[in-house]
């Protein structure tokens, strides 16, 4: 009898969590998603956060990061290294061109910045702060380097599950910002 490892259960959770995301507006959803943080979880005066270009069928925060920017806060989106290290981030302002980089992902070409509060993208996330993310442990090894800082995933609310297989080097999050509204996580 074989068992499934973790990567196995993790692939398989992938799987599922890229189905139930499936079709959903994620337009509208980012824009409820804004709106929920800026009233429940709004960051600090000038803290430094870093978002995410939205990739495929992610949640859209755009229109919070645009939110943000309008009220002085320093804006940064990640820079995807090479296997094994972890993001860096570049400051970003509306309107300005983006460069194309591995996995489709965008990164600005501003000063590099230190964020105080992290926008996460995901795939799943459960009650206690565990997120599923893409596999490539990035924002792990990110948020390990980034110690002490809020850490805030964006999904849609179809994301959250039960249970989020973690293994050793996962990072949970401190809350989820979904189009429902703010998950304060713990465990």
């Amino acid at each position: 009898m074989t068992f499934p490892t973790l990567d196995d259960t993790k692939r398989s959770a992938r799987d599922a969590a890229s189905a139930r995301r499936h079709g959903l507006d994620a337009t509208a959803a980012g824009s409820a998603l804004a709106q929920n943080v800026l009233r429940d979880c709004p960051p600090p005066p000038a803290a430094v956060v870093s978002g995410f270009w939205p990739l495929g069928e992610e949640i859209d925060i755009r229109p919070l990061l645009l939110a943000l920017h309008a009220r002085g806060h320093p804006i940064a989106l990640p820079v995807t290294p090479r296997r094994g290290e972890a993001l860096t981030f570049r400051g970003w302002h509306p309107g300005e061109v983006l460069i194309p980089e591995r996995f489709g992902t965008m990164r600005p070409i501003g000063e590099v910045l230190v964020p105080d509060i992290l926008l996460i993208p995901l795939l799943a996330f459960d009650a206690t702060g565990a997120r599923l993310g893409y596999g490539g442990g990035f924002y792990d090894r990110t948020l390990a380097a980034l110690p002490n800082r809020f850490r805030l995933g964006c999904a849609f609310a179809a994301q959250q599950v039960d249970s989020v297989p973690v293994g050793p080097y996962d990072i949970r999050l401190d809350a989820v910002a979904t189009e429902n509204g703010i998950i304060r996580c713990g465990g």
